[in-house]
């Protein structure tokens, strides 16, 4: 699924990606197949505190969305395209470190 103009995500996000999908499995959410080959189009630039990674081109989303919890606490927002086959983009809220500014694709 990703193409010669983005990286994939796992491969710019490794441990993000696998944590991703093993939250998802648990819920019995078939979107953890999908997890493995999104492709990464950057970082969301709204503005300068953004830390939404980009799985699609911006634009994508639709109005559905995943929230994936530890400790009934929300630590990863997946929006989805409006079939809700396939993640845009990622909002990560557990204060990980992303390294925004060498995570750009290339």
């Amino acid at each position: 699924m990703t193409d010669t103009l983005h990286p994939r995500f796992a491969d710019a996000f490794p441990a993000l990606a696998t944590k991703i999908a093993e939250l998802l499995r648990a819920e019995g959410e078939p979107l953890a197949e999908v997890i493995a080959d999104l492709p990464y189009c950057g970082p969301c630039t709204c503005t300068a505190t953004c830390d939404n990674l980009l799985t699609a081109p911006p634009g994508s989303s639709g109005s559905s969305m995943i929230q994936l919890e530890r400790d009934g606490m929300d630590i990863i927002w997946l929006s989805l395209d409006p079939s809700q086959t396939t993640v845009t983009d990622i909002e990560v809220l557990d204060g990980r470190d992303l390294g925004l500014s060498t995570q750009r694709p290339g």
